[in-house]
């Protein structure tokens, strides 16, 4: 099995983040005055061009290294069935021919990222679950550990 060069908690990170940002629609009603708690906070999601996630997702994005970001572009193409996990190589050689510093823009260009980066997770035997809410920084000795007491 190959391996990935981004850890399974950041991708999780971004899986729940882009399911965030897919929910959003077009503003319906851009000169909104009313109360948000009369409109039952509608306009939360209307994509105003204003997003905090988006903001979120791009910075983190642009944080990852290289390699992680490569991956992660492997992983969504995985993920919505351009080659079997079998072909990774492939997979991974196409991303990183392609990079040029805008994989933020582009992953979020991209229809169902958080489902296609679970998709790709899965192909991989890492199946996402939604219970972990952020990217987990600590050594994998100390996650197994933690594994261990819960």
């Amino acid at each position: 099995m190959p391996e990935l060069s981004i850890s399974t908690d950041k991708v999780g990170f971004l899986i729940e983040k882009a399911r965030e940002f897919d929910v959003k629609e077009a503003a319906s009603d851009p000169d909104s005055g009313s109360n948000a708690v009369d409109d039952e906070m509608v306009d939360v999601l209307e994509d105003n061009g204003r997003d905090p996630v988006e903001r979120e997702i791009r910075g983190f994005i642009r944080a990852l290294s290289e390699d992680e970001q490569i991956d992660l572009v492997a992983l969504m193409r995985l993920g919505r069935g351009d080659r079997p996990v079998e072909e990774w190589d492939d997979l991974r050689r196409e991303a990183a021919d392609q990079y040029n510093g805008r994989t933020a823009r582009y992953l979020l260009g991209e229809p169902m990222l958080g489902d296609l980066l679970a998709e790709g997770l899965e192909a991989f035997g890492r199946p996402w679950s939604d219970e972990r809410t952020s990217p987990d920084s600590s050594s994998e000795s100390e996650r197994a550990v933690n594994e261990r007491n819960q």
